[in-house]
């Protein structure tokens, strides 16, 4: 199960991630995040993985894809944080091997 929680601001929109990102809940996602930066407004979209407790691949490549759209990403626990970390080495290998 993933529990999606919306906070807004004047300055972001925050999706506070809780549970597993796994299928069928990475689709959920990725539907969710679409209608979120539909209308920021000029605001920028954080994702905030507070209690996220297993990723699988098709999780790994929406918050890839979130990435590279530029959301911002909050993580707590060295789970998460070495997912992020991962995922951004990723995002910057194949924007260096598209830059060749």
């Amino acid at each position: 199960m993933l529990k999606i929680t919306i906070f807004d601001t004047p300055t972001q929109r925050r999706l506070v991630l809780e549970g597993k990102l796994i299928a069928p809940w990475a689709a959920e996602l990725k539907t969710v995040c679409e209608e979120a930066t539909a209308n920021l407004d000029g605001r920028e979209l954080v994702i905030e993985m507070k209690n996220l407790v297993a990723i699988s691949q098709a999780g790994e490549n929406i918050l890839l894809e979130l990435m590279k759209e530029g959301a911002k990403f909050r993580c707590s626990g060295v789970f998460t944080k070495h997912v992020v970390r991962q995922l951004a080495r990723r995002t910057r290998q194949n924007l260096q091997e598209t830059k060749k």
